[in-house]
């Protein structure tokens, strides 16, 4: 194997905007139709792709009672100044009581803090609804159990936030705005670096997780959405923006379903759909344009994910549309629990805004595993470094990125898709000749236009088949 020079394709902050996906997710079947010849497109898939059939047959959404609870009858005002926490609070105590049904957020604007789910609540955003979250921090306390970049503590309550429930949805054709834009969350990035320094201190000595206590007087910013162990979990239809971190990530759940969800953000760390932990997931239909990663598949990090170990497996997305961000299909860099069982199919990608298109990340202070990850017929136009972009050796702004875990890459397989304009095609780092990224397959893929060469380091068993352009 020839080892070349590597571009620089290090990350950096994006800008998101709206945008209109439509038009280029219809254009998906006819855009990989002129770029692949039939007699490639006819070509199989390995045959573990068979195991999509098992997954989805066990992820169904959870159903609900057809009882409504509309919280203007509890006490809430769309007018966008009352606060309805009080009305969210009683409407779905009044909804799990009676056996489940649908909270119903009817047409107008209102605002709220910290909303906390029970078993059985579908909470339903009508047309011209929209949930408004306060500007204030104190609106999410006291704090709750949660996550924070993959590190367990008590901390801000996230804006919806569910703990040991079952059958849970957030649906409907309204928005979920978080407002992060019109208050301090996103300044908070400047000020974490001691929180981050102290937090990561407490987990790598053992704290116990209840005196990890963050919250009022601290930086470390809640995400917007993340029911916490628990089972069957339906998000479907919504918009979601302004989000003060992470948007979607389920933690330690099973059984979830993420469809036809518009998320766009603009923030630091805004992530669009995070997997955490997590079994059994499917992604499908969405519209993901962010401050940062589209989606990333998490499992913990460092030696708090270590000692929690508990993987992300059996994850599918097919049919999404991603815009701008860091990566768009990303696993990592918060893994250390492990990756597994990734299926992604049928993906449109188009931002000048988007780093990269196929997204591995994992080093030495994180471990873990990323592997059996499967990626086939997605039409890339344009990303604005790499296609596919894999390491071992990640590096962020985090209190250690360097450690004495093993991190492992292995079992990748990318087919039939086109990378219309990408700086570098492929981009594969890893940690040592001991330490290897290895059993990584791209086969029957076309890279239109690529201005630097690929990069190969520490890696065996690489296979390159039938590819075209990129320096292939």
């Amino acid at each position: 194997m020839i080892f070349r020079r590597r571009a620089n394709v290090v990350g950096s902050q994006t800008r998101s905007r709206r945008f209109s996906s439509a038009m280029f997710a219809a254009a998906l079947a006819i855009g990989l139709g002129l770029l692949f010849p039939a007699r490639l497109a006819a070509q199989t898939s390995p045959g573990d792709w068979l195991r999509v059939t098992d997954i989805l047959t066990r992820i169904i959404p959870p159903t609900f009672p057809a009882r409504d609870f509309v919280i203007t009858n509890y006490g809430a005002a769309g007018n966008g100044t009352t606060d309805c926490t009080a009305a969210f609070s009683n409407a779905i105590a009044a909804c799990n009581a009676a056996g489940g049904g649908r909270v119903v957020v009817p047409a107008g604007t209102f605002l709220t803090g910290a909303i906390h789910l029970l078993s059985n609540v579908n909470l339903y955003v009508a047309v011209g609804g929209k949930i408004l979250f306060s500007t204030d921090p104190n609106a999410f306390l006291p704090v709750v159990f949660s996550r924070y970049q993959g590190i367990e503590l008590m901390n801000y309550s996230p804006f919806i936030y569910a703990f040991g429930q079952t059958n849970l949805a957030i649906t409907g054709p309204g928005t979920i705005d978080g407002q992060a834009q019109n208050s301090g969350w996103y300044n908070w990035k400047n000020l974490l670096t001691a929180d981050e320094q102290l937090l990561w201190n407490m987990a790598s000595t053992n704290r116990p997780v209840a005196q990890r206590v963050f919250g009022s007087g601290h930086y470390l910013r809640p995400s917007m959405i993340q029911p916490i162990a628990g089972r069957n979990l339906l998000i479907e239809g919504v918009t979601i923006i302004n989000s003060p971190m992470w948007v979607i990530t389920p933690l330690y759940f099973t059984n979830v379903t993420v469809r036809a969800v518009t998320v766009v953000n603009t923030g630091p760390n805004t992530d669009g759909c995070d997997p955490d932990s997590c079994t059994d997931f499917l992604i499908k239909n969405c519209s993901f344009s962010e401050g940062d990663d589209c989606i990333a598949i998490k499992s913990g990090r460092d030696q708090d994910g270590l000692r929690v170990n508990r993987p992300s497996r059996n994850i599918v997305i097919q049919n999404c549309v991603f815009a701008d961000g860091h990566g768009a299909i990303t696993m990592g860099s918060e893994e250390s629990g492990g990756i597994t069982n990734v299926f992604a199919e049928n993906c449109a990608l188009n931002s000048v805004n988007l780093n990269v298109a196929i997204r591995l990340k994992n080093n030495t202070a994180r471990g873990g595993y990323i592997a059996n990850v499967y990626v086939r017929n997605c039409l890339i136009k344009t990303v604005a470094q790499a296609g596919i972009h894999m390491t071992m050796a990640y590096t962020s702004s985090s209190p250690a990125d360097t450690g004495t875990n093993t991190p492992v890459i292995r079992n990748i397989d990318i087919r039939d898709c086109a990378f219309s304009n990408a700086v570098q095609a492929v981009f594969l780092q890893g940690l040592s000749s001991t330490n290897q990224i290895t059993d990584v397959t791209v086969a029957n893929c076309r890279f239109l236009k690529t201005a630097s060469a690929n990069s190969f380091s520490n890696t065996n068993r690489i296979s390159f088949i039938n590819n075209k352009g990129g320096g292939f």
